[in-house]
C-alpha cells in the first residue's frame, strides 16, 4: 500500500468557504479586541491590576494609545504571517489572535464580577 500522493481534504459544512470563514474569524478578532481592551480598563478602573507584563507596560507609559498599539502590532504580525499559509489554513491566524483576547475578556469579567 502506498501513501504517495494521498492526501485529506477536509470540507467546511454548507456552503462555507474558507475566505467566508477567515472573514468571519476577523469580525471575531474585532470582537475580541474590543472586549478585552473595554474590560481591561474596566478593571483597572475599579481597581484592580493587569497581569500581562507587556500590556501592563504599555498601559502604564501610554496608557489607551499604549494598550490598542500592542494589539496592533500583534494584529499587523498575523497580516504579515497571514500569506505563508495556503488558503484553507488562514483562518487559523484570526482564530490565533481572537481566542486568547476572548478568554482574556472572560477572565477580567470574572474579575470585575468579585469586585462588584
Amino acid at each position: 500500500m502506498s501513501s504517495e500522493g494521498a492526501f485529506l481534504r477536509h470540507r467546511l459544512p454548507g456552503n462555507v468557504t474558507p475566505v467566508d470563514l477567515e472573514r468571519l474569524c476577523w469580525a471575531f478578532v474585532a470582537l475580541a479586541l474590543i472586549a478585552d481592551v473595554v474590560t481591561t480598563f474596566v478593571g483597572l478602573h475599579l481597581g484592580l491590576s493587569e497581569s500581562n507584563p507587556a500590556a501592563r507596560g504599555a498601559i502604564e507609559g501610554y496608557g489607551l494609545a499604549g494598550m490598542l498599539a500592542l494589539k496592533a502590532f500583534a494584529i499587523s504580525v498575523g497580516l504579515v504571517c497571514r500569506p505563508l499559509l495556503e488558503q484553507a489554513y488562514r483562518p487559523i491566524v484570526p482564530a490565533g489572535l481572537a481566542m486568547p483576547w476572548l478568554v482574556a475578556a472572560g477572565v477580567n469579567l470574572y474579575m470585575i464580577s468579585l469586585v462588584l
